[in-house]
């Protein structure tokens, strides 16, 4: 059964027309990592890009830069952007817009950027036409399936073969939850694309 999620639905594109989700890009990519940091798995990643000599974003949970602000810091000695993506990680769609304000907020207490992504990529009109106001909201064009269990760390990385293109914008996560996929396809992603000559950028 195809996995919808491979696909950005274009009615999300329509719904929020003034969001990031491809950069025009000639021979460059963009790896974002979302939910993190989590130690080991924050460190794995920042060793893979490095051999590449690779940038990329990181979407992080402020609760998760209190937790584990040794592994924050080597993010930020490394030169890669960081990204806003909530203190506790919030459902948008589950959430009243006054409270998800303030936790998308409230991050800005422990790191200022001026990227946001909502987590699960699920966001309220009124929640993100106030939050345009202060970020650059970044979506994707590339949702790796790292999460989903049902999919196989071979099937993950397919079809990350498959979809990725000049300026493509790729969701993958740093967390418990997808690490057996990340660990898999992170390196044979970078080896396959620097072999063809593709630059790894950060946002």
């Amino acid at each position: 059964m195809p996995r919808l999620y491979f696909h950005t639905a274009w009615l999300l594109k329509l719904l929020y027309p003034y969001s990031v989700w491809k950069k025009k890009s000639e021979k460059t990519i963009y790896l974002t990592f979302d939910d993190g940091p989590t130690p080991g798995i924050t460190e794995f990643v920042l060793d893979c890009l490095a051999k590449v000599n690779g940038k990329a974003t990181f979407f992080c949970v402020g609760n998760n830069i209190l937790k584990y602000k040794m592994v924050f810091e080597k993010i930020i000695d490394a030169g890669h952007s960081i990204g806003n993506h909530t203190c506790t990680h919030l459902n948008g769609w589950n959430t009243p817009t006054q409270n998800y304000l303030n936790d998308v907020y409230a991050f800005e207490k422990i790191f200022s950027t001026r990227l946001f992504r909502p987590p699960y990529g699920k966001i309220k009109p009124n929640q993100i036409s106030k939050i345009r106001k202060t970020y650059q909201v970044i979506f994707w064009d590339v949702l790796s399936g790292d999460f989903d269990e049902t999919l196989t760390k071979e099937g993950c990385l397919a079809n990350c073969l498959k979809k990725i293109k000049e300026g493509s914008i790729i969701v993958f996560h740093d967390s418990l939850k997808a690490k057996e996929k990340l660990e898999y396809v992170l390196p044979e992603l970078l080896n396959h694309f620097s072999k063809q000559g593709f630059l790894f950028s950060s946002l």
